[in-house]
């Protein structure tokens, strides 16, 4: 009888939506290494300084008017998990599964596989997961364009399902050398001897090799209306090219073009789908300090004022590692970064209600895995798997509001986005996310039993009141302490409770269908 009912207010949810005349367009914002201490609206005690760990100054605490409102009007999950570190995180949430199917276990440990002509590589998720985010998309009716970081390792990003991407950086696509920027940190061969080169300045580098994704970005183009080819450089035309330089921030370069893909597909009267995969929270090389040790550069200068962001248009002059900013650019931090996620948020805001379609818009906004000199790469309790999770769907008849105490996987997102779709999974086809779309449009109490984590072997798991992190230590997760991350260690389990015990009981028997790092690491691999 549950089960007719959660069916009926399904059904009833989809019909007005068909009432609208077309299904309900989604944009999910995945921010990049930020754990959900660092949102205010997650109450803990204790953030990140701009140095990394721990610090409880208010001067470094975010701000963020505009997320703490939609996260109010509509809702936020208090323990929602991802993966510890990028690459493994963004595979569950690209394919909602585990890496036991997807085989992206850790940054460093990728699983391989021999493609159509026996070469080795890593094991793409088109292969291992066809039903992917952007497949499930279009299968639903929805045009997509993925804007951002792909993190995927190879150059065949038109294989993912996406209509239109802007990725940031965008070397992937193998197009030859970026002819516009010289932000670089490059790893050569100088006199028999490899070192790390910034392009900029010509100078020896202690960091690692990436292409700049802030200031002066790399941005490739994919099947953009205009381009004569699938991938392409950007700047792209004359105007562009006259604007490009110092005050171009990839964020901004990201967001407009992501617009741009709304305004048409909105005149088109085509239900979109955005995947905007920010590099901001992402720790990266400040080209404009290249001698400070900064983790997060800073960003353009906002303020929030009267109800509203003013934005302060950056003027950045110089050259060669020697640059002046005019106090036109923020101090570094992740709570800067994090602030302007906000503003970007009021942004997409006004410009769903210029196009008259924020009363048929889901968004999603959360992140990969933990902060960087925090919870990255942290298996230790859930530092490096929690992250913040808001809805927010004004005018789609949701039935929560606020903080919901449940819990939540990013490996959810896939199936809510088939489940809103219309699209039917196949019963052989295995998905380890579960739709939330019941929870959040019914009365449904609870989502999930259990949540999960990983990195390479190591397993993190949790119930509603039992935690066990990658270290198999058990923690008693009843009550939340202040900075989120201290619960108690469970030591004497004779004194626990019997339904902690139960809990515990029904978590060591999930565990093992997903242990398969040392026995199946790889994907097909081809004899030789």
């Amino acid at each position: 009888m549950k089960n007719i009912v959660t069916s009926l207010f399904f059904t009833a949810t989809l019909l007005a939506a068909a009432q609208q005349k077309q299904k309900p367009n989604i944009i999910v914002i995945l921010a990049d290494d930020i754990s959900a201490r660092e949102m205010p609206i997650y109450k803990s005690d204790t953030w990140s300084p701009p140095t990394g760990g721990d610090t409880q100054d208010v001067k470094y605490r975010a701000n963020t008017p505009v997320l703490d409102r939609i996260a109010e009007e509509g809702l936020y999950i208090k323990t929602a998990w991802a993966a510890v570190v990028c690459s493994p995180s963004r595979a569950m949430m690209m394919t909602g599964r585990y890496a036991h199917l997807h085989k992206w276990w850790g940054n460093k440990t990728t699983g391989k596989y021999s493609d159509e002509n026996g070469k080795v590589g890593t094991y793409p998720f088109y292969e291992s997961s066809p039903l992917n985010i952007g497949v499930i998309a279009k299968k639903g009716g929805y045009t997509s364009i993925w804007a951002g970081k792909t993190q995927m390792r190879n150059p065949n990003l038109d294989k993912y399902g996406f209509d239109e991407g802007v990725f940031t950086p965008g070397e992937s696509s193998m197009e030859g050398e970026n002819p516009y920027t010289d932000f670089k940190i490059e790893l050569k061969k100088i006199d028999g001897k490899k070192k790390i080169i910034n392009n900029d300045t010509g100078e020896e580098s202690t960091t690692y090799a990436q292409s700049g994704w802030y200031w002066k970005p790399h941005v490739m183009l994919m099947n953009y209306p205009t381009s004569k080819k699938e991938f392409e450089w950007w700047p792209n035309t004359k105007e562009s090219k006259k604007e490009y330089g110092l005050n171009t921030y990839g964020p901004d370069v990201e967001l407009e073009f992501i617009f741009d893909f709304m305004e048409r597909k909105t005149k088109e009267k085509k239900p979109f789908f955005v995947y905007h995969t920010t590099h901001l929270g992402h720790d990266g090389f400040d080209f404009y300090h290249p001698k400070t040790k900064t983790k997060w550069p800073g960003t353009p200068k906002i303020e929030w004022k009267n109800g509203k962001y003013v934005r302060t248009q950056p003027n950045v002059t110089g050259d060669k590692g020697v640059y002046n900013t005019h106090n036109t650019v923020t101090e570094p931090g992740i709570h800067n970064h994090i602030n302007y996620l906000d503003y970007q948020m009021s942004l997409y805001l006004q410009k769903l209600k210029d196009l008259k379609i924020d009363k048929n818009t889901i968004v999603i906004f959360c992140a990969d895995n933990g902060t960087s000199g925090y919870g990255k790469n942290s298996a230790e309790s859930q530092k490096g798997t929690h992250v913040p999770f808001i809805v927010y769907a004004p005018g789609l008849n949701l039935t929560k509001k606020g903080e919901q105490d449940v819990l939540v996987n990013l490996a959810d997102v896939l199936p809510t986005i088939a489940e809103i779709g219309g699209v039917t999974i196949p019963e052989d086809y295995e998905i380890n996310g579960v739709s939330l779309l019941p929870f959040l449009t019914t009365n449904k109490k609870e989502h999930r039993e259990w949540i999960y984590g990983y990195k390479d072997g190591q397993q993190i798991i949790r119930s509603k009141n039992v935690l066990k992190d990658g270290f198999d230590k058990w923690y008693d997760v009843s009550s939340t302490p202040s900075d989120l991350i201290s619960y108690p260690v469970i030591k004497d389990w004779s004194a626990v409770s019997k339904d902690l015990k139960n809990e515990k009981a029904a978590l060591e028997k999930v565990l093992p269908q997903f242990n398969t790092f040392k026995t199946a690491r790889h994907g097909p691999l081809t004899e030789k």
